[in-house]
């Protein structure tokens, strides 16, 4: 790989695990590997489950623009250096009744859950998908730390995607565990590996995928997998800038 031209090679990265620790900032560190010694060998994209403004939290607006590729909601919304050019609609894929009716089960069966503790935003809509988090988005983090924990042992979201499935059987729906405390929801084929879609024809000779959750109900298995891509699971940033460190020869 490290033969290679900057434009033959396109690295691709989930964020959350794998370029930060979950929900936090990327690390001076990691910014000035990435930025500095990654950057300039090779085409660089972000793939993430979350939407642009949870990105910006995350790593800097100024350096997610800077980026050959941005794919937010799994590539649902296409960036490039900066510039959006395209997104898809779950809304016009679906219909509003189909979604009404997710979203007010879903509701109903969150209220039948007894967690440790409770917070607010338990569902949430973005553009390409629906985010499902059983304890709520405004946990703190020593409670989203908790939940983690105790999710490993209960299986809390694996139980709640078999209700769902059972009851949205004949809709064509993908679950996937991604982060600490949530799963998304999604139409089948609009998981990460969308997000290639947008780099078909651009003629790279590797495509390298970094993630974190890449076994099977992973959020990052579909690319991980993927025949197009070359995969690398990883367990923390520093798994990851070591990977990256052996594949350039840095």
């Amino acid at each position: 790989m490290k033969d290679l031209k900057r434009d033959e090679i396109l690295l691709l990265f989930d964020v959350d695990g794998t370029l930060t620790g979950p929900r936090m900032m990327i690390t001076p560190e990691m910014e000035d590997f990435l930025y500095h010694t990654v950057l300039p060998r090779a085409t660089l994209g972000l793939v993430s489950g979350s939407d642009l403004d949870k990105l910006f939290e995350q790593i800097s607006r100024n350096r997610v623009q800077e980026l050959d590729f941005v794919f937010p909601e799994n590539g649902l919304v296409h960036i490039e250096r900066g510039k959006e050019i395209g997104r898809q609609s779950l809304v016009t894929h679906l219909g509003e009744e189909k979604i009404q009716d997710f979203v007010n089960f879903n509701l109903h069966h969150l209220s039948t859950i007894k967690l440790p503790v409770k917070r607010g935003t338990f569902i949430e809509y973005r553009s390409g998908m629906i985010n499902i988090c059983p304890i709520g988005r405004n946990c703190t983090r020593e409670e989203r730390n908790a939940f983690a924990e105790y999710d490993k042992v209960h299986e809390v979201r694996k139980k709640m995607i078999e209700v769902l499935k059972k009851e949205f059987h004949d809709v064509d729906l993908t679950y996937s565990i991604g982060g600490q405390i949530s799963f998304d929801v999604f139409p089948n084929g609009w998981d990460k590996s969308y997000c290639l879609k947008h780099v078909e024809g651009r003629k790279f000779k590797e495509i390298h995928f970094f993630g974190d959750k890449t076994n099977p109900g992973g959020n990052d298995h579909e690319i991980f997998a993927d025949a197009r891509t070359i995969g690398h699971t990883v367990s923390s940033p520093d798994d990851t800038k070591r990977i990256l460190k052996e594949l350039l020869g840095v």
